[in-house]
């Protein structure tokens, strides 16, 4: 078998991981599947994850990592924290929910089995911590930009974007229809607007 770097395949693995994961969920996952999947011999997976606990915590840091950039890039800074919200919960929306049920549920399993097992649950509450600064950040760089006051601490409006998030994107998992979640997803929109307290665009055309 020929040498691959050690940073390379764990890359491999955790990417194996995640589409079982994604495919049999937590309980039926083991390391014979993830090696079978990464197309390596199980002695490779146990050397490189001797547990199915370190291969999980590899598995929820890459999810939350590759979540948080997502977050990062979703909003448009250079309109005002208007826009910021509305562009960041659209582009957040279509590139995580829409068509990645399976990847929701990967992760709120993830989440619940971090929270469940001894030692990981910092991981649970690390995974909202890092959304919740990735947002704040954004928010408070497009207010600034557009010389706005937000009405409410960045860090609270961030985690209550994140919150209602999650909201929505359990409903929609449950119960796909994605008429009634685009309907809720802007009345949440609209919401988190308000509180921002920022001047609407439909304020500025009125005046």
């Amino acid at each position: 078998m020929p040498y691959v770097e050690a940073s390379v395949r764990h890359r491999q693995l955790v990417a194996a991981a995640r589409t079982v994961l994604a495919r049999d969920g937590v309980g039926r996952t083991s390391l014979r599947a993830v090696a079978t999947e990464g197309g390596v011999p199980l002695g490779t997976m146990q050397y490189v994850f001797p547990s199915k606990e370190l291969l999980l915590r590899a598995v929820i840091e890459d999810v939350i990592e590759e979540t948080a950039e997502v977050f990062r890039g979703a909003a448009d800074l250079d309109g005002g924290l208007e826009h910021a919200i509305r562009r960041g919960v659209e582009d957040v929306w279509v590139r995580l929910v829409e068509g990645h049920s399976g990847l929701q549920v990967m992760q709120y399993e993830l989440t619940h089995h971090a929270l469940r097992t001894a030692g990981m649950e910092s991981l649970a509450r690390w995974q909202y911590e890092r959304y919740t600064a990735v947002i704040a950040d954004w928010c408070q760089q497009a207010a600034q930009r557009a010389g706005e006051t937000c009405a409410v601490p960045f860090a609270q409006l961030a985690r209550l974007v994140v919150s209602n998030l999650d909201g929505l994107i359990m409903q929609y998992v449950c119960d796909p229809n994605p008429a009634r979640s685009r309907q809720d997803l802007e009345a949440v929109t609209e919401m988190l607007v308000g509180l921002s307290g920022v001047p609407r665009d439909t304020d500025v055309v009125a005046r």
